[in-house]
C-alpha cells in the first residue's frame, strides 16, 4: 500500500508542476489558453494572477516531494500537502469549474486514503 501510495503521491507532484508551467510560463500562449479555455485578451489581462496561482501550485509540488523524500516519516508532511491539494480542488471545483474536482480533488483524496491506509 505503502508504494501505490508513493506512487500516486509522484504523479500528483507530477501533476502540480504541470500547472505551475502552464499557468506561469504558458498562460498567455495558445496551448495556454486552450487548456483553460481562454481568449488571448482575459489571458492577457490575468496573466499576474495566473503566475501567482502557478508558484503555490509549485509550492504543493515541492511539499509531496518533500514528504516522499523523507519516505516513512514524512508521514505528516504527505497528509498535510494531500489535504491541502484537497481543498484546493474542492475550492477550485465549487467556485472555477467542475472539472477540478476530477483532475485535482479526486486524485489527492485517492492519495490521502492510500497514505492513511499505509
Amino acid at each position: 500500500m505503502s508504494i501505490a501510495a508513493n506512487v500516486v503521491i509522484a504523479l500528483i507532484a507530477l501533476m502540480h508542476v504541470w500547472f505551475l508551467i502552464l499557468e506561469m510560463f504558458l498562460w498567455t500562449r495558445p496551448s495556454g489558453r486552450r487548456a483553460f479555455g481562454l481568449t488571448a485578451e482575459f489571458a492577457e489581462q490575468s496573466k499576474a494572477l495566473a503566475a501567482n496561482q502557478g508558484l503555490y501550485n509549485g509550492f504543493l509540488a515541492a511539499g509531496l516531494v518533500w514528504g516522499l523524500y523523507l519516505g516513512s516519516t514524512g508521514f505528516g508532511v504527505k497528509v498535510f500537502f494531500l489535504g491541502c491539494v484537497l481543498v484546493a480542488g474542492i475550492f477550485g471545483g465549487l467556485t472555477a469549474s467542475r472539472k477540478i474536482l476530477w483532475i485535482q480533488a479526486l486524485p489527492a483524496a485517492l492519495g490521502l486514503a492510500l497514505v492513511l491506509l499505509a
